[in-house]
């Protein structure tokens, strides 16, 4: 149960709930930027864009790997449904560090067809994925 300084964040994937719990804080980047929702925030909705998510809890603070999807905000509770989230734990950095060595040929490829906004997306994923690691 959330205390009032607390509300009720939900982090829902195809095929697992990510995280259920009461939080002080959750950050995230969105389309429109990076924000930060505490307790109390105004009700909207967001198109959330690859980046570092940050749980911040009562006695600890969690990071992991967001890369799609879409989050409504209430006042006492946040809900995540993600395309893709992963705990530190869950990346391999090798595959990481290999997935943005492509992103990063294919942008500065000049080939004819090179589809430019899927390179950026992966690349942003792949960054993302190592930072998390950090």
């Amino acid at each position: 149960m959330a205390e009032k300084n607390d509300f009720t964040l939900k982090i829902i994937t195809p095929d697992r709930m990510f995280y259920e719990g009461p939080v002080k804080m959750v950050e995230f980047d969105t389309v429109e930027g990076e924000v930060g929702i505490l307790p109390g925030h105004i009700p909207m909705t967001l198109i959330i864009r690859p980046g570092v998510l940050t749980i911040t809890e009562e006695a600890e603070t969690k990071t992991a790997a967001l890369h799609a999807g879409f989050a409504e905000v209430l006042q006492d509770q946040v809900t995540i449904l993600a395309e893709i989230i992963e705990w530190p734990g869950e990346i391999d950095e090798n595959r990481a560090k290999e997935a943005k060595e492509r992103a990063e040929g294919r942008l500065h490829a000049e080939e004819a067809g090179t589809d430019t906004a899927r390179a950026e997306i992966a690349l942003r994923r792949a960054l993302t994925r190592i930072e998390v690691l950090k």
